[in-house]
């Protein structure tokens, strides 16, 4: 036990001074006047795992320690979809080690995951304007609360999310498990490899409850109201056979804003809320 236990400080430190978990100072930016040519997506590929940034089976899976709260790692990025937000760090970091041991390039399409193996490749799409890239997740972060993927500063970019320094994405990663012997990659959600152009600005809305019989979605609803989450509504979907209730919050404007809604709902409960987009 000892040993397990000297085995996670150590990594703990690593990870701390290899990773991207802090916050973000005035000078994390690009570095200089001169921004180069942007590269194009990263292209998905078989990679074998890092030797590193992968953690420790502890016997219950493999496991790693940061600032005193451990993360199990994927056994697998097979059907890894989520919804939420994305930060992105720069010049602060540029040329430190990633928590894989290879050298950041806040130029290169990369990001940071806190648990997909490394490396794994996610598609990323930005929910405000639809624009895409596809990264190749190298390093561990970001360790800040209701965050999920800190990007590159050329990822970010390519995003329009640099000014802001955060945004609502989906991210969907690639995965090239080959259970039948076949070399062809395999996705659970078929992201797109190249970016998609801007399409205009969609609205933003956070579910929190999908339901067959409406009395349960006005239940769900009352208690939204009653806790003083006043934009909420029930959505009525009558594409389906019966018709499905679903109780949504917004529009939500920005990431402020829906970083308030999610410590408001977890007050009452509800920790699992999910964006759409409309």
């Amino acid at each position: 036990m000892l040993r397990k236990a000297t085995w996670l400080i150590v990594f703990s430190i690593a990870l701390s001074l290899a990773g991207c978990g802090g916050s973000k100072t005035i000078r994390d930016g690009p570095g200089s006047s001169r921004i180069p040519d942007l590269p194009g997506d990263a292209i998905p590929r078989p990679e074998p795992r890092s030797k590193h940034g992968n953690g420790r089976d502890m016997g219950d899976g493999p496991m790693y320690e940061v600032w005193g709260k451990r993360y199990r790692v994927m056994a697998s990025s097979a059907g890894y979809r989520e919804r939420g937000v994305a930060s992105w760090y720069g010049h602060k970091f540029d040329g430190k080690l990633t928590s894989s041991l290879e050298t950041y390039d806040m130029y290169a399409m990369t990001a940071a995951h806190k648990t997909l193996p490394l490396p794994t490749y996610v598609h990323v799409r930005n929910l405000r304007n639809n624009r895409s890239v596809v990264v190749r997740v190298n390093d561990r972060g970001p360790f800040v609360q209701n965050r999920i993927i800190d990007l590159s500063y050329a990822a970010a970019l390519k995003l329009e999310m640099v000014r802001d320094g955060t945004s609502l994405v989906e991210v969907t990663a690639y995965n090239f498990d080959q259970p039948d012997g076949d070399r062809a990659m395999r996705t659970s959600a078929s992201p797109q490899p190249t970016p998609s152009l801007d399409s205009g600005t969609n609205r933003i809305f956070v579910q929190v409850g999908a339901f067959g019989d409406p009395s349960n979605a006005e239940r769900r609803h009352t208690l939204l109201m009653r806790s003083g989450i006043d934009n909420a509504f029930v959505d009525e979907d009558n594409t389906t056979n019966p018709p499905l209730y679903r109780v949504r919050i917004g529009p939500v404007s920005d990431v402020t804003q829906y970083d308030v809604l999610v410590e408001e709902l977890a007050h009452v409960g509800i920790t699992d809320p999910y964006l759409i987009t409309e």
